[in-house]
């Protein structure tokens, strides 16, 4: 199976208008999404829409209805003039723990039948129930020209309110490391006075398999809920520093930013 599992770190570090850091163990599953409903024969430990000690729930994400992630993803992708002729779409999220899951950022890798990385979609998630998504494809297979190791650099303007503590007004510039045995995705957030933050997740892939799974339910425990609560006791931390919050706009229109490969 393509679908596999990567344990590692995530990191923020904000330099304006205070310093402030953070650092924590995660671990990831990346999900072929041709894959996943096969999933649960092999793992007992793995569920796919329902309760268990690991699960994934489609309703996490995409749109929250009823239909294929795939076909999802294929519709935002035809809308960018994108068609992988039947490739695969691996998804790089948590999964929920316990029945509890959580997400600040899913990332989609879209890839055309040939194996070449076509695109990436960004998932983003709020702690108020909102999400978006960025949809950036790699320039295609022909001016995209890198190993399929090499790091991929995008960017996009903020459309989507996500952290109380930062302007809208900014921009995003992405470096990502595709999943082969490692994976990377770091995150640069600027406005016009420059860099504000940066964060990044980095980790290593693990075979998937039930003592796998075990073994990171015991190093890491209700992760997904440790996540949610770090997000709290780091907004605490930001306030008492003295950073002032700002008002939650309305979300985007459209649940989905298409972004050129030129932009």
């Amino acid at each position: 199976m393509n679908s596999t599992l990567y344990v590692g770190s995530v990191m923020h570090r904000r330099l304006r208008p205070r310093r402030h850091r953070l650092r924590y163990r995660v671990f990831w599953m990346l999900l072929d999404l041709d894959e996943i409903e096969r999933l649960p024969r092999v793992l007992r430990l793995f569920s796919h829409n329902r309760f268990n000690a690991v699960s994934f729930h489609d309703a996490d994400h995409g749109d929250g209805s009823a239909t294929p992630l795939r076909a999802q993803v294929e519709r935002h992708l035809a809308a960018a003039g994108i068609a992988l002729g039947g490739g695969a779409i691996r998804l790089l999220c948590m999964p929920r723990i316990l029945g509890y899951g959580f997400n600040p950022l899913s990332v989609y890798f879209c890839y055309q039948r040939s194996g070449l990385l076509a695109a990436i979609l960004y998932e983003v998630h709020n702690t108020f129930g909102e999400r978006h998504s960025y949809l950036i494809p790699t320039g295609g297979p022909v001016s995209a020209g890198h190993r399929a190791d090499a790091a991929i650099d995008q960017k996009c303007p903020k459309v989507f309110y996500v952290s109380p503590f930062m302007d809208m007004a900014m921009t995003y510039q992405f470096r990502v490391a595709p999943p082969q045995q490692r994976v990377s995705v770091a995150i640069s957030t600027a406005d016009a006075k420059g860099v504000m933050l940066v964060a990044a997740l980095s980790a290593n892939r693990r075979a998937l398999t039930d003592m796998a799974l075990l073994r990171v339910l015991v190093t890491h425990p209700l992760l997904t809920l440790r996540v949610v609560g770090a997000i709290h006791w780091h907004a605490l931390r930001l306030l008492l520093k003295g950073v002032r919050m700002r008002a939650r706009p309305q979300p985007p229109a459209a649940a989905v930013t298409v972004v050129s490969a030129e932009a």
